[in-house]
C-alpha cells in the first residue's frame, strides 16, 4: 500500500514539475522571442530610414546598422551564455549577422573571447586603431564605430563597432571589411534590403507601403507584392508610437507578429510558435525522463529499505516471541527485566498451568498444547492493555503490569473469569496458579527479586489448590 501511494505521489511531482517547466519555457521562449523580434524590428527601421540618404549618410547608418548588428550579437550571447567562449559557435553567430570578426573585451578593454581567437590578448592600449575606444571604459551607456581604419592585429582595412553588453559586464566588438560599403549602396532598394537580412528558419521580415500595404521587401520573395491582409496580417492596431504585438495565422502556421509603422513603411517580423516549441519539448523530454528516473531510483530505493525494514521487524518479532502461544518469550522477558525501574510501581504475576502432565499422558501431547494456548490466550486477553505477557517455561508464564497498577486484582478476577469459562477440544477445563507482587512493598535488590516472590506466592497457591482438590499433582 505505501509503495503505492509512493507511485502516485511520484507521478503527481512529476506531472506538476512538467507543467512548471513548460509554463517556464512558455514565457522564456516569449520573451527570447520578443527582444528578437525587437532586435530585428529595430535593425530594419534603422536601415529604412537611412536608405534614401547621400553616400556619406548612407556610411553612417551603416555605422548604426553595425552597432546594431553589435548588439543584436550581444543579445544573442546573453541569452545563450554557452556561446560566449565557443570560437565555432561565435564564428556562426559572425556569419549570421554578416559581419568578419566579433570580439568579446573584458570590463578593462582587454579582448578574452571572440571569432579571431589570433586577437585574443590585445586591449585599448595595443595600438592607435584600439585606442580610439578607450572612451567606452568610462561610459557603459556608449556605444562606438569607427571609420574605416587598418586594424592592430594585422594592418587590415577593417570597420568596427562595439557596445556595451545589457549588464554591464562586457563589451561586445564586430568588425566589417570596407569592401562591404559598395554592395550595400547597390543593395538601396527596400527588396535588396530586407532580403539580405539574415533571419533564422521560421521567422521573417516584411516590409510594406504606408498607405497601400502592399509588401515591397520580404525575405519570403513569394510574398513581394501582395496586400499585407492576404498573407493573414492586420494592421488595424499597428501604431507609430511602439512596436505592436499580435498573433496571426499564416501560411498555415500559429505565429508571434511585431509590428511597427513610420510616416512611409509599415514594417513586420513574425515568429513562428514552431521556432521555440521543438526545443521545449525536447527540454521537457529530457526533464520529464530525468524525473521518471528519479522517481523509479528513489521507489526502488524506499521498497528497498522498507523490505529490510520489515524483515529486520520481523526477525526481532521472530526472536522476542513464542512460536506455540504467540506471546512474548524468555529472550524478551529477559531484555524487559533488565529495564524495569525498582523506583516505579509495577506488578509481577507468577502463573503456573495445574495438571499439565496429567493431561498429556491421558490426552496426548496436543491436548498439553491446547491448555498451554489457552492459558497464553486468557492471560493476553485479561492483561495485554496493561502491561506485557511472557512464556518463560513449559507451563510457566510472567505477566508484568505497568499500567493501572491499582486495578490488579480487577484483572485478576477477570482472567480468573476467562480461565473457568474455558473448555476446548481435547480438554474440558483448566487451572491455574498464580501469585503477584508489587514493587513497591518493599524495598527489593533486584526485579528478580520480585520474580522469586511471585513465584513463591505462585506455589502457595498451587499447594492449596492440589490440597483443597485432592488431585494427582503429576
Amino acid at each position: 500500500m505505501k509503495k503505492k501511494k509512493i507511485i502516485i505521489l511520484s507521478i503527481m511531482i512529476i506531472v506538476v514539475a512538467l507543467l512548471l517547466e513548460a509554463s517556464i519555457l512558455k514565457y522564456v521562449n516569449d520573451r527570447n522571442a520578443h527582444r528578437t523580434s525587437k532586435v530585428l524590428l529595430d535593425r530594419v527601421i534603422t536601415v529604412l530610414d537611412k536608405n534614401d540618404e547621400s553616400r556619406n549618410e548612407l556610411i553612417e547608418s551603416l555605422k548604426d546598422d553595425y552597432i546594431v548588428r553589435a548588439k543584436a550579437v550581444s543579445y544573442m550571447i546573453d541569452a545563450d551564455p554557452a556561446v560566449e567562449y565557443d570560437v565555432n559557435e561565435l564564428q556562426k553567430i559572425a556569419k549570421l549577422m554578416a559581419v568578419d570578426e566579433i570580439h568579446l573585451f573584458d570590463d578593462q578593454g582587454t579582448i578574452y573571447s571572440g571569432s579571431a581567437p589570433n586577437y585574443f590578448g590585445y586591449n585599448f592600449d595595443s595600438g592607435a586603431q584600439m585606442e580610439y575606444f578607450k572612451p567606452m571604459l568610462k561610459d557603459k551607456s556608449l556605444t562606438m564605430c569607427q571609420d574605416v581604419t587598418p586594424n592592430t592585429a594585422e594592418g587590415k582595412k577593417m570597420m568596427y563597432a562595439i557596445t556595451w553588453n545589457e549588464d554591464g559586464t562586457k563589451m561586445l566588438q564586430v568588425g566589417i571589411e570596407p569592401k562591404r560599403l559598395l554592395n550595400e549602396i547597390k543593395q538601396n532598394n527596400i527588396s535588396n534590403v530586407v532580403a539580405g537580412m539574415p533571419v533564422y528558419k521560421a521567422m521573417e521580415i516584411m516590409v510594406a507601403d504606408g498607405d497601400t500595404q502592399v509588401i515591397e521587401g520580404a525575405t519570403d520573395s513569394s510574398k513581394l507584392g501582395e496586400k499585407l491582409e492576404d498573407v493573414g496580417i492586420s494592421v488595424d492596431h499597428v501604431s507609430a508610437d511602439g512596436a505592436t504585438v499580435t498573433r496571426i495565422r499564416m501560411d498555415g502556421k500559429h505565429c508571434r507578429c511585431m509590428m511597427h509603422q513610420n510616416d512611409n513603411y509599415i514594417v513586420i517580423v513574425t515568429v513562428e510558435d514552431s521556432f521555440y516549441q521543438q526545443g521545449g519539448m525536447i527540454a521537457i523530454f529530457i526533464v520529464g525522463a530525468y524525473l521518471v528516473l528519479a522517481s523509479c531510483c528513489i521507489t526502488y530505493m524506499f521498497s528497498k529499505v522498507m523490505k529490510e525494514r520489515l524483515e529486520k521487524e520481523k526477525l526481532i518479532y521472530t526472536s522476542n516471541t513464542d512460536e506455540l502461544t504467540r506471546c512474548l518469550n524468555r529472550h524478551a522477558y529477559e531484555n524487559d527485566m533488565k529495564k524495569l525501574n525498582l523506583s516505579e510501581e509495577w506488578v509481577y504475576i507468577s502463573v503456573d498451568l495445574n495438571g499439565l502432565k496429567r493431561a498429556n499422558d491421558s490426552y496426548g501431547h496436543m491436548a498439553g498444547d491446547e491448555l498451554i494456548c489457552a492459558a497464553a490466550d486468557c492471560m493476553i486477553d485479561s492483561f495485554h492493555e496493561y502491561g506485557k505477557v511472557y512464556r518463560i517455561g513449559g507451563d510457566e508464564f510472567a505477566v508484568i503490569i505497568t499500567e493501572n497498577t491499582s486495578q490488579v486484582e480487577e484483572l485478576i478476577h477477570g482472567f480468573d473469569s476467562n480461565v473457568a469459562n474455558w473448555h476446548g477440544k481435547f480438554v474440558d477445563s483448566m487451572t491455574v496458579s498464580y501469585g503477584w507482587v508489587f514493587s513497591t512493598e518493599r524495598n527489593w535488590g533486584s526485579a528478580y527479586e520480585i520474580s522469586k516472590a511471585a513465584d513463591a506466592r505462585m506455589y502457595q497457591s498451587k499447594e492449596r489448590y492440589y490440597k483443597e482438590s485432592g488431585a494427582d499433582r503429576r
